[in-house]
This record gives structure tokens, sequence and C-alpha cells, in this order.
């Protein structure tokens, strides 16, 4: 079974449900994000679905579309573009010209510009070199069906959207591209250029 708190330290303040695997917690993310609201303190400008710490700055022709959360003195560059549902914790740096789609992004971690993150959950303290990307959807098969493989075990996601779970203290080098289905462990390294592919499954 994968407990994402083995992947992301304190992942339970968010989600005390240890039994929920990566993909629900994802496909559920807007009914989650909704209960959050009700919590949120008078530090929040909350307009719609979309709340940002008074805080944190959102620069020049963002686009933001659901809902979304934004944290206490969180970065959004200039033409970034989140589509919610999205939960963006503290001191996290969006860089310009990136694109955020229902995901899960912790403290301190920094994306840099022109990044693709779909239907992910990312730990803390990870950083993203330009251009990198989390797929989210395999284009190419016949069976878009996702699966997994975490300790040699084959994981049916039963989604055909789920992007990476990373662990704490990752890095991710310039234009590498992480497969959909990506798990990665915490203070793992990925090279630039580099194409990760946990699995291949033929269609």
């Amino acid at each position: 079974m994968i407990n994402i708190n083995d992947f992301i330290n304190n992942f339970s303040s968010f989600n005390s449900n240890t039994y929920l695997l990566p993909w629900e917690i994802i496909t559920n993310l807007d009914d989650l994000i909704k209960e959050k609201f009700d919590y949120l303190s008078d530090e929040y400008t909350i307009d719609g679905d979309i709340a940002v710490h008074k805080t944190a700055i959102i620069e020049q022709n963002v686009i933001m579309k659901g809902r979304i959360i934004i944290g206490e003195n969180s970065f959004i560059g200039a033409n970034a573009y989140l589509r919610g549902p999205i939960v963006i914790g503290k001191h996290v740096k969006i860089g310009p010209g990136s694109e955020i789609k229902q995901s899960i992004i912790s403290d301190e971690t920094a994306v840099a510009h022109f990044n693709y993150i779909g239907n992910s959950i990312i730990g803390s303290r990870i950083n993203f070199e330009a251009g990198s990307i989390c797929a989210n959807h395999y284009n190419e098969r016949k069976d878009k069906e996702i699966s997994v493989l975490f300790n040699n075990q084959l994981i049916k996601t039963q989604t055909t959207k789920f992007g990476s779970l990373i662990g704490d203290d990752s890095r991710i080098g310039a234009n590498a591209v992480l497969s959909p289905g990506t798990i990665l462990q915490k203070e793992s390294i990925v090279k630039r250029l580099e194409l990760i592919e946990q699995m291949k499954i033929e269609s």
C-alpha cells in the first residue's frame, strides 16, 4: 500500500485518511479543498472559489480557474495558468508561464518557468528546473488506464488521469519528463532531459 506520509512529511495535516491512495486524493481533490475553505483564517482573501493568502504575490496575467488555495508567502509568476482544483502551500514559487492542473504543491517547493504539472502530488522543498513535465495522460496508448509499479507490485489506478507522487527534497532537472504514474521516493534526483518510465505496458 502506498502511504503518502512516507513520501511527504506532515501530509496528514492536509488529509488524515491514510487509506486514500494518491490518485484517489487527486480524483476527489475538489471536494477536499471545498472542506478546507470553511476553516481558512481571515488572512486569506476569498473571491468565489479562489483563496489567496494576503502575503502571497500574484504577478500580472496569471489565469486561475476552479477551486484554488494559495498559501502564505507564495509567489505565482507572470502568465502562469492554474487550473483547479489546486492547493499551493507556504513559500512556494511557481515560475512565469508554468501550468499547474489539479495538483497539490507542498511547502517551499520551487517550480521554474515553463513547467507543466498535471494531476500530481508534489512534496516539500522540491526543485523543478525549467521545462520539466509531470505528464498525466497516456495519449499514445489504446488502453489509457494508468498503472503504477510500487514495491514490485503492479497497481491499477482505475483512472486515465494521474501524474506523479514526488517525495520531499527531490530534484527534477530541466526538460525532464515524468510519465503518468511516476512514484519518486524522498530525495530522488531526475537528471536533465531524463525520461522517467517506472513501468512499460504493451498497448
